[in-house]
């Protein structure tokens, strides 16, 4: 099957699992329930192509199908920040109530603490690999400082923190899409530059150097704007540990190639549909009883210990 074929197929999928989701199972007052679907779909879209494209470039960068991004510890750090928030001003503060100074706190926290990180570790010509060390290291701490501000704060803060901890589309607030979508959009579009390179940088680092590829620039700016894309979709809808790693392995077992202008594509379709098709089990299976993310990360830890095993296997 040819690569425009299989992306159609993703493609019709994906709509498809949008249309479903956005029209099926309406008893009435259309528009009530329509604009908040639209939301919702909105904010998986943005999700889900984010940390989809984040990890296929992570992963052609670190030349391993089995890291993803949240190896460097921003996923860690967004429930400390939230924990710490509540921890030092309270559940009814303005900085855990409002959205937007929450979603921009956020945001703006994980990006300097990833700038930082680079920064200190390329300035001693540090590998990615050292990188992926001590973000793991400091992944670690953070949770540990989470658990035990967590287990001080009042019973009920601590539900609070709880509903944080997992990411949900149920509760977006539509307000901060928009800011969303602008830095994402912005990033993305100094991303283009760099997309013809990344079919060389998946040979390895010597291979690309011999090729011609400034290779060490292109690691520094890429992943600063993977740092910025998973801290946007982390602040928007939580923390979704395994979705990077779930459908950027199953893109390369579908569509079999090396050329990222498809797997990028392939990729974010096949995440779209994994979260649209997610929170229809959610909503209409088991009626809001658990959430997307719980689901999420089960298939995708199951499906890590199938790569790890495969991976002994090989060797």
């Amino acid at each position: 099957m040819r690569l425009n074929t299989k992306i159609i197929i993703l493609a019709v999928l994906a709509v498809s699992f949008v249309a479903l989701f956005l029209f099926s199972d309406i008893p009435g007052n259309w528009d009530y329930i329509l604009p908040r679907r639209i939301s919702k779909v909105v904010a998986m879209i943005i999700t889900g192509a984010v940390i989809a494209i984040a990890t296929v470039v992570f992963q052609t960068i670190t030349n391993n199908r089995i890291l993803t991004p949240s190896i460097i510890g921003l996923d860690s750090l967004y429930i400390l920040l939230q924990t710490f928030l509540i921890f030092i001003f309270g559940a009814t503060s303005s900085v855990s109530v409002n959205p937007a100074i929450n979603f921009a706190l956020s945001v703006a926290i994980m990006v300097v603490f990833a700038f930082l990180l680079y920064h200190l570790l390329f300035k001693k010509n540090q590998n990615v690999y050292f990188l992926l060390l001590v973000g793991l290291v400091f992944g670690t701490f953070f949770s540990s400082l989470s658990s035990f501000m967590q287990v001080l704060i009042d019973p009920n803060e601590f539900l609070i923190v709880q509903n944080k901890m997992f990411a949900s589309f149920n509760n977006i607030n539509t307000d901060i899409i928009p800011y969303a979508i602008a830095v994402i959009s912005f990033t993305f579009i100094y991303f283009i530059r760099f997309l013809p390179y990344l079919d060389v940088m998946s040979l390895g680092k010597s291979h690309a150097i011999n090729l011609g590829v400034d290779y060490e620039y292109m690691v520094k700016r890429l992943l600063i704007i993977i740092a910025i894309w998973i801290s946007v979709a982390t602040a928007l809808v939580g923390p979704i540990l395994f979705l990077g790693l779930l459908v950027a392995n199953v893109t390369y077992e579908f569509l079999k190639t090396y050329k990222h202008t498809y797997l990028l594509i392939g990729t974010a379709l096949l995440s779209v549909i994994a979260l649209v098709g997610g929170q229809l089990i959610v909503e209409r299976l088991f009626q809001f009883e658990t959430t997307i993310s719980v689901i999420i990360n089960f298939i995708g830890g199951v499906y890590f210990l199938y790569l790890i095993l495969k991976e002994n296997k090989a060797w």
